[in-house]
């Protein structure tokens, strides 16, 4: 595999679109996807730890997904200064959100969401290291492991916002990908993740939970 170029060109703010040879504009999944390979290549040359996240980084995995609002990259907050200088040296439009778990660019005329704060958990050095390397079309960059993408995924789920649809057709494509133990331990307690690791069970898409212990002598006991 040759190696890529990582040549970042001066990236202009003033929103506007990129357009394919045919002069028309692309379609929003490629306009996101363009925009994260200029975020990620930027990211990468400046040598800030990163790891590509949301539905991007599921396509990165080998889903197939339709991006419609953003592309979203995790970062430490430590480095979060750093970042902001690097994004608007390089012509980026960056601002802070009311929100302090995250900051907010604008590239190549799309949203780019640089999330402090992944699942209301801070964005560690352990969790880049999980990162995996993956293409993003022609650029490669760290995408979030499968485990830690799903787990974000399970965890945005609440009685206002729980899209089974959409979260099953990234799950589906991963799930020899994902360790299911690490993601039932750390989200099965809540009852729309618990909820959702159940009709996965249903669908045959990963295998039921073992029966604790306990659980396991009575149903003996009752035979």
């Amino acid at each position: 595999m040759g190696q890529e170029s990582t040549t970042v060109p001066h990236l202009q703010a003033d929103g506007s679109r990129l357009r394919g040879d045919d002069g028309l504009p692309p379609d929003r999944t490629q306009a996101i996807l363009e925009a994260a390979k200029q975020m990620g290549s930027l990211l990468k040359t400046k040598g800030h730890p990163f790891a590509l996240a949301g539905g991007v980084a599921a396509y990165a995995h080998g889903a197939v997904v339709r991006l419609q609002h953003d592309a979203d990259f995790c970062i430490r907050r430590e480095d979060a200064d750093d970042v902001t200088r690097t994004l608007r040296q390089a012509g980026l439009q960056v601002y802070l959100p009311p929100e302090d778990w995250l900051i907010k660019a604008r590239c190549l005329g799309q949203d780019v969401d640089l999330i402090l704060e992944l699942a209301k958990r801070p964005v560690t050095t352990e969790l880049l290291d999980r990162a995996e390397v993956l293409p993003v079309d022609s650029v490669h960059m760290p995408v979030l492991s499968a485990t830690d993408l799903v787990s974000s995924l399970l965890a945005a789920f609440s009685e206002h916002h729980c899209d089974f649809g959409a979260v099953l057709s990234v799950v589906r494509p991963l799930r020899e990908k994902v360790d299911w133990r690490r993601v039932r331990a750390e989200r099965g307690d809540a009852p729309m993740p618990a909820a959702f690791l159940f009709l996965l069970e249903r669908l045959q898409v990963i295998e039921p939970q073992e029966a604790a212990p306990e659980e396991a002598d009575r149903e003996e006991a009752r035979r």
